[in-house]
């Protein structure tokens, strides 16, 4: 008897909705949400309670494709320019070369270890070489963690620019194992040349969709999603039909658009955090009912010995050389190397040598996996506890804009930016008249122990008093920050 397509719908809302509750509650214990909804499809699956039987890695390959592709679109939305650009060669180098030291140096321990071929022991490495986007993005920004020394943007533009490397060597060892004869010299121009023209079509798709957004004057403000996410798919699609890598592609286009002006931006924002969030769920849940507990058995020992390899050595290594000609501490090249987080990615990547009939894939995925599940519960549940044991935690003094979405025809950066009066401020105690604020700022509100203040010249300002300053002049901002007492480069 077949499954109605109703009684998948019902078993999928109910994942959902269990995933998602259990997220809000466990997660203030500090549990990655991540690991909650892969540990409610593991449940779910054929081994768990659920006995939902799954076993189609296609499928949960094409849905991870689909799922990083928004994933990495969303993360490159949110990714600012003026916070990239200082980091810019760091974010790259950590991204490819770190990724192949990575890779190489995990694979030769695996061959060490184990009875894996050396192109098989290579093959798990370049799996699990990347960081994880989903996971990076989601821990550090629901926590809220604040690093100094630039290391929050440095992370997530390496986590987000490094699985197309990943997917490169994932596909080159496997195509290696298949075909004895050929030569990995083979592959190195086909590098450069996936690279290239993954960068070149992110940019030109980048900037096609700025300009597709702003002329296009649609009557219906809920078609934008639905437009943009058909440019996404197209960037993929057409950037890897024409030999270049998609992943790289979206995310390059993503961060183009991100740091433009166009219509509606708060608002499809906004819808890609949450497409976003729907893909990691989705893709961990999935993977979830995919894996087989019991087979998972036979590898915890040699699956655990991997782990503790990468995460205590391959990954500080490849860290400390990649940024060897970079002016980073100790301490920050530790940390760095600690947030070295695997997730769901490294475990679609493992589905591409099982479709491909490699032969020890089997065991490849459950190694993978259990790498993955290690990660995740040490490295996950620890970031900001490391991060304050390194002392790089500080304080989030970002100011915070709340931009308004307004259509326009013309270019008004319509912004209220949240500033916060610091208890030892010079302008406590002083009326909003005295401290002769910017005649272009105005402050619309003040938020005063959660009561809202309408404000005047007369009104007074109190210690932690945050103020919302509407102003489309960043010099105003920054001479108001003067003002208020805060330190400004």
């Amino acid at each position: 008897m077949g499954v109605a397509f109703e009684d998948i719908l019902l078993a999928s809302s109910i994942l959902l909705f269990i995933s998602i509750l259990i997220s809000k509650s466990l997660g203030r214990f500090g549990v990655p949400a991540l690991l909650l909804f892969l540990a409610v499809g593991m449940l779910a699956g054929s081994e768990g309670l659920g006995k939902i039987y799954y076993n189609d890695p296609q499928t949960a390959q094409s849905l991870g494709t689909v799922a990083l592709t928004f994933i990495l679109f969303s993360g490159g939305l949110d990714t600012r320019w003026e916070s990239t650009k200082p980091v810019l060669w760091r974010g790259v180098v950590l991204a490819t070369i770190g990724v192949f030291i990575t890779a190489v140096t995990l694979g030769g321990f695996v061959y060490l270890v184990t009875d894996f071929t050396i192109l098989e022991s290579l093959l798990l490495g370049s799996i699990v070489s990347s960081t994880d986007a989903a996971a990076v993005f989601s821990i550090l920004r629901s926590k809220n963690i604040a690093l100094k020394n630039n290391l929050r943007p440095t992370l997530e533009l390496e986590s987000g620019s490094n699985d197309p490397m990943a997917y490169f060597l994932t596909i080159s060892f496997t195509f290696l194992i298949l075909n004895p004869e050929a030569s990995i010299w083979q592959l190195v121009p086909m590098f450069f040349t996936q690279m290239s023209i993954g960068a070149v079509s992110g940019i030109a798709m980048g900037r096609i969709m700025v300009w597709v957004i702003n002329r296009i004057k649609l009557e219906q403000e809920g078609l934008y999603p639905a437009l943009t996410m058909a440019m996404v798919i197209f960037t993929y699609a057409f950037t890897n039909l024409i030999n270049g890598n998609g992943f790289l592609a979206v995310y390059v286009a993503a961060v183009i658009l991100g740091n433009r002006n166009f219509i509606h931006k708060r608002s499809l924002t906004k819808f890609y955090d949450g497409v976003a969030w729907l893909m990691q769920i989705l893709m961990f849940l999935t993977l979830g009912l995919l894996v087989f507990p019991s087979q998972m058995v036979p590898v915890l020992g040699v699956g655990l010995l991997i782990s503790l390899f990468l995460i205590i050595v391959a990954r500080p290594l490849s860290v400390f050389l990649s940024l060897a000609f970079f002016k980073n501490t100790i301490q920050d090249k530790l940390y760095v190397s600690w947030v070295g987080l695997r997730g769901a990615v490294p475990i679609v990547f493992a589905t591409y040598p099982m479709l491909a009939g490699v032969e020890r894939s089997g065991m490849i995925f459950n190694i993978v996996f259990f790498i993955v599940l290690t990660s995740v519960m040490l490295q996950g549940t620890t970031l900001a506890v490391v991060a304050d044991w390194l002392n790089l935690s500080e304080k989030d003094k970002k100011l915070k804009k709340h931009q308004f979405d307004l259509e326009m025809e013309y270019d008004l950066k319509n912004e209220l930016t949240e500033i916060e009066v610091p208890e030892s401020s010079p302008a406590v105690g002083k009326t909003l008249v005295d401290l002769r604020f910017p005649r272009g700022a105005l402050i619309v509100l003040i938020n005063r122990n959660k009561k809202f203040v309408t404000p005047n010249g007369a009104t007074v300002l109190e210690p932690n008093d945050k103020l919302f300053v509407m102003t489309d002049n960043d010099e105003e901002l920054v001479r108001i920050n003067e003002l208020l007492g805060y330190e400004v480069d």
